[in-house]
């Protein structure tokens, strides 16, 4: 059996950050995932088809937490390219939340009152096979600070904006500079009284919540906000000195309010049981479980749908069995209404 240590080992330059070499050093190529888990060789090429269309990208502690051998592992599933992403679906397109409509400025969408969001980057710790944004244009995004000028003059021409959030792909894969330099200008906006941050990073990458990571993101007068995103149990530490525990640990000491967004993924938490252990772990962890979205209609993910009815069996079964407060809101998003919709 292949040791699942050598996804986990990591070569860094002197002067590089833990994270950015986990970042640069992740499974791009399906047949090493294949061999990393013990995968049969069929699964190569149609994984490589599907790559073609949304590159695989893992970080190699992610894959360190899968079960070699099993093909239907909930973390695998999530990243692993399939053949089933290239077949055409009725009511799967590439825009599916409507984000070229809401569309103010290059790479400033706003959907809802006095809230909106920076497409920051491109860029992923993790590619999420059924990820709304796998066809966003994001060339089309500022690159540079510089380029953020028109975004942040259209936020500050308007007094009924009160939250800016972070979001991409994944905005903590900008460095810490450009970071901390884009969140003082947003605190130099007398309206906006809170930032928001959308990522999978400190789950996918733990090393990524560094000090200077805190220092930017509660260094304003803005009150600070994460969301994570976890679709499974597996994906967090059980052991609170677990490496993903102790990231989530500093941020939750440093002050700052965790939510968590999941997806309703077939094959991967689409039980009453694998959603009360992940609503349950991450309760124990002080992040609270936030939404539970049905899955978005982006083309290449409709293998993973699961019906309406199942997702509110499942909201009324954890009502039964946990607290209220550790309930998520099962939620859709629909394109060009003016908050998500509350199913649940």
């Amino acid at each position: 059996m292949t040791s699942l240590s050598s996804p986990t080992r990591f070569v860094r330059p002197a002067d590089s950050p833990p994270w950015k070499a986990e970042l640069r050093q992740a499974v791009r190529d399906p047949a090493e995932l294949a061999r990393l888990l013990e995968l049969p060789d069929s699964w190569v090429e149609p994984a490589r088809a599907a790559a073609r269309e949304f590159p695989l990208l893992a970080p190699r502690g992610y894959v360190g937490r899968m079960r070699p051998g099993d093909p239907a592992d909930p973390l695998l599933r999530q990243v692993l390219p399939l053949a089933d992403e290239l077949a055409p679906a009725t009511g799967f397109d590439q825009d599916p939340v409507g984000d070229a409509a809401a569309a103010l400025t290059p790479g400033l969408l706003q959907k809802y009152q006095g809230r909106v969001l920076l497409v920051t980057t491109g860029a992923c710790a993790v590619h999420c096979r059924y990820c709304f944004r796998r066809h966003y244009p994001y060339s089309e995004s500022p690159k540079a600070l510089a380029a953020w000028d028109e975004a942040l003059a259209q936020i500050a021409a308007d007094p009924t904006i009160h939250e800016v959030i972070l979001s991409g792909g994944d905005p903590l894969t900008l460095v810490d500079e450009t970071l901390g330099e884009l969140a003082r200008r947003i605190a130099d906006i007398p309206h906006v009284n809170r930032l928001r941050v959308h990522t999978r990073l400190p789950v996918m990458i733990p090393s990524r919540v560094t000090d200077e990571l805190l220092a930017w993101l509660t260094g304003t007068r803005l009150t600070p906000v994460m969301v994570l995103h976890a679709n499974h149990a597996n994906e967090l530490d059980d052991a609170v000195n677990g490496e993903v525990a102790r990231a989530i640990a500093r941020l939750a000491g440093a002050g700052v309010p965790l939510l968590n967004q999941a997806v309703l993924l077939r094959g991967v938490n689409d039980t009453t049981a694998a959603q009360a252990e992940l609503c349950e772990r991450l309760v124990d962890h002080r992040v609270m479980p936030y939404y539970l979205h049905q899955l978005d209609k982006v083309a290449g993910a409709a293998h993973f749908e699961t019906p309406s009815e199942l997702g509110e069996q499942i909201i009324t079964k954890l009502r039964a069995r946990l607290p209220g407060y550790a309930v998520p809101r099962l939620v859709r998003e629909e394109a060009g209404e003016s908050s998500k919709t509350v199913i649940r």
